[in-house]
């Protein structure tokens, strides 16, 4: 059932009929008392708009706007501009490795979270900030009082598509931006956390063989690399590094892999395969790193072995504006 939040009715009614909100709650709540609670609120408030002859959906099957698309649809097709873009993460399901990678699209109408599972999710590693991509055939599920777009083997994620193009992008309340948080605060449940440190120590990366068709870890074995899915295959490289923030208040482990690596160090991912060959070589991008001022937008996750909070990064702005950082403290 494709589902539209309540606010969201009331604010179409409002719209579409020129009555007050409070108009309209009290129609609710008489139809709530006429129907003996047989119904709930977001059901009366439907009703309310038939009666007034509002239509809610405006438009539901073709390509639709994100302002438009709603929990519960099937068959969605879209178009929008990426804004920003997540790593690929690898899931345990059953005995078998899955794969999911997310990244955040908008249009002149407002943003949404883009989840794709499966072979979908390695198209992500394809992706960059301001590419426009056409989904087709996708369907939308509410995760925490938001709605995403998830696409599975049948959906469809074309890149840079001819003829499409998205205008300035809305910012949408469907995902609140980033809260700046300082480290002496965050707590095992932050998700969605920005932090402004400076970098005090930088770690090695760590090299490790993935398959060259699915991005899934392989296996060694007699000499050669094994895939579950692919058999046996010549690997590519994944990497991850580390490195400590400190923002005065505290430090804290901030973990990067491939995509916010590369962005972190301006290295590509041929120019990073060097320092897997010759690892001392690395010591230039230390040197190079430490003492540098960065943000960066993540999750905040346990480690149980060491019995503290690390930070996991899922983007990483390795030259913040001083200006925009002054204003914000005059603010503050």
């Amino acid at each position: 059932m494709i589902q539209m939040p309540y606010e969201d009715v009331i604010a179409k009614i409002k719209e579409k009929s020129g009555l007050s909100v409070s108009d309209i709650e009290s129609k609710i709540s008489s139809k709530l008392q006429q129907l003996s609670g047989l119904i709930s609120k977001e059901g009366a408030a439907h009703i309310i708009a038939n009666e007034l002859g509002i239509k809610l959906f405006e438009q539901v099957s073709g390509k639709l706007q994100i302002k438009n698309i709603m929990s519960g649809m099937r068959n969605v097709e879209t178009v929008g501009k990426v804004t920003q873009v997540f790593e690929v993460r690898e899931f345990m399901r059953d005995e078998s490795v899955g794969h999911v990678g997310s990244f955040i699209i908008g249009d002149e109408t407002g943003t949404i979270r883009v989840v794709c599972w499966g072979d979908k999710a390695q198209a992500v590693n394809e992706i960059k900030e301001g590419d426009i991509v056409k989904i087709i055939s996708a369907y939308v599920r509410e995760n925490s009082g938001r709605k995403e777009i998830h696409l599975n083997d049948k959906s469809k994620l074309l890149l840079n598509p001819p003829g499409e193009a998205v205008g300035e992008v809305k910012a949408s309340a469907e995902r609140p931006p980033a809260s700046r948080k300082s480290i002496k605060d965050l707590t095992e449940a932050d998700q969605n956390v920005e932090l402004l440190g400076t970098i005090v120590q930088v770690f090695e990366p760590r090299f490790f063989e993935v398959c060259p068709h699915c991005s899934s870890r392989v296996m060694q074995k007699d000499e050669k690399f094994y895939c579950k899915q692919h058999d046996a295959v010549a690997p590519s490289y994944a990497y991850v590094f580390n490195v400590f923030l400190d923002d005065g208040t505290g430090n804290i482990r901030c973990t990067f892999f491939r995509n916010q690596a590369d962005r972190l160090t301006g290295k590509t991912p041929t120019q990073m395969d060097v320092y897997r060959q010759s690892p001392e070589k690395f010591e230039e991008i230390k040197n190079a790193l430490l003492g540098d001022i960065i943000k960066i937008i993540g999750r905040v996750k346990k480690n149980d072995m060491f019995d503290r909070l690390e930070f996991l990064a899922q983007f990483v702005d390795p030259n913040p504006d001083p200006q925009k950082e002054i204003e914000r403290l005059k603010k503050e």
